[in-house]
């Protein structure tokens, strides 16, 4: 089978693409968002998944349902085997493959719960390994249809994770892991993007030093507070872009002031300029 192409950021140029990886994850990325919908399924390892405003500590078979432009970051211990399954999904080829399917809600549901943690009990698990050796399976062959096979798989995988979600609909939240106030700075950034949201009127928000909010920001998120913020007026700039905005008013709505810097700033993050990305 030929090598697929694929990007870490930004767009996925193929319908999905599956790793298996075993490592220590010493090229770990900062906080980022992609373009496509993605799945983390945690086989070995320890690690904690920051979604959002959210840190998941991950246990083994913990699956997480990360949308397109949820700004997401993986903090892993880097003294032990990392080892889990990665899905880079195109929803868009799958929608019209079965449109009548919604074989994304799974997805869908965890945006809107803002709940993005799946934990299946052992029946469901061995039902995801079933499906996961076929899809290895399917990929390393070489023998006729071997690639409708894999997308079978595939299709299969993501009604798993429909069934999953669904029965987990009445579940409690995973409680954030976050101080209090780190949690309310990042509520507030997030309703607030076109407001300044420099580090010292954030600390004064929360009362504390601006050395100690920013000391205490790196350790709960692991990114600094312009990190954070940029990425976060990113995500909501190049939402705006795909629902029909000019680049010049969601750099606007998104809190850039420069739009030179904003150009910049949303190429090296997407791969893709502002206007490009609004003329696919």
């Amino acid at each position: 089978m030929a090598e697929r192409r694929y990007t870490r950021e930004g767009y996925l140029k193929e319908n999905y693409h599956y790793f298996h990886l075993r490592d220590t994850a010493g090229a770990e990325l900062d906080f980022h968002f992609h373009e496509f919908d993605k799945l983390v399924l945690l086989l070995d390892g320890r690690v904690d998944y920051a979604l959002e405003s959210i840190v998941y500590p991950l246990r083994p078979w913990d699956i997480l349902l990360v949308r397109h432009h949820t700004i997401h970051k993986a903090l892993v211990d880097k003294s032990v085997p990392y080892e889990r399954i990665i899905l880079y999904l195109d929803r868009k080829y799958f929608d019209r493959l079965m449109p009548e399917a919604r074989l994304f809600g799974s997805f869908d549901r965890a945006d809107e719960r803002a709940e993005y943690l799946l934990s299946p009990d052992e029946e469901q698990r061995a039902q995801l390994a079933a499906v996961l050796e076929g899809v290895e399976k399917s990929l390393n062959a070489a023998d006729f249809g071997a690639q409708a096979m894999c997308d079978s798989y595939i299709v299969q995988l993501l009604v798993l994770l429909g069934r999953l979600s669904a029965r987990a609909e009445a579940a409690l939240p995973v409680e954030s892991v976050y101080d209090e106030k780190i949690a309310a700075v990042l509520s507030y950034v997030n309703e607030n993007l076109t407001a300044p949201l420099s580090v010292e009127e954030l600390a004064d928000r929360v009362h504390i030093s601006r050395y100690h909010f920013m000391r205490l920001f790196k350790a709960q998120t692991g990114t600094s507070v312009h990190a954070y913020v940029r990425q976060r007026r990113l995500m909501h700039a190049a939402h705006l872009i795909r629902e029909g905005a000019s680049a010049a008013r969601a750099a606007e709505e998104s809190g850039f002031a420069d739009y030179s810097a904003f150009h910049r700033a949303f190429t090296a993050a997407f791969g893709v300029s502002p206007g490009k990305l609004k003329r696919s």
